[in-house]
């Protein structure tokens, strides 16, 4: 069952983070020609925020009950390694996860179109900073594979 979740989740991530470069790019676009907020919209935004749940999810899943890279013993903060998967990836993720909730949330409440798309294009483009910083790219030093 860990392989078959670790890869769930390791591909779900590409759709994640282009539902965030469409919303990102369509705020910014709308926000800059005073387009209107319209349902097609809302939609965009809310399918990203829905996506970075579900990735959460199954992350959570991964982080609690089958990954054997999450430890808790003497070596954990000593180990570049365990230290990424056990405390620095959960943090910065959910970190992320928050700031897209709000982003959402704050433009449902804003009443102009403009606040709308500032506030998607604004908090969006700090939570996809986050999931970039936060994600075991094959380049970096804990290594996971591009899926």
């Amino acid at each position: 069952m860990y392989p078959m979740l670790k890869h769930a989740h390791s591909g779900l991530r590409w759709v994640v983070l282009l539902l965030l470069l469409a919303a990102i790019v369509n705020a910014l676009i709308k926000w800059r020609s005073a387009k209107p907020y319209t349902g097609g919209d809302r939609k965009i935004t809310l399918f990203t925020m829905i996506g970075a749940h579900v990735q959460l999810i199954l992350g959570l899943i991964l982080y609690f009950f089958l990954s054997p890279a999450v430890q808790f013993n003497e070596h954990t903060m000593s180990d570049k390694v365990l230290r990424f998967y056990s405390v620095e990836h959960l943090a910065i993720m959910l970190l992320a996860i928050a700031v897209i909730t709000i982003g959402y949330s704050q433009a449902k409440k804003k009443l102009e179109s403009a606040q709308k798309f500032r506030s998607v294009f604004t908090y969006y483009l700090i939570g996809l900073i986050l999931i970039l910083a936060g994600i075991p790219w094959p380049f970096r030093f804990p290594g996971a594979g591009w899926f």
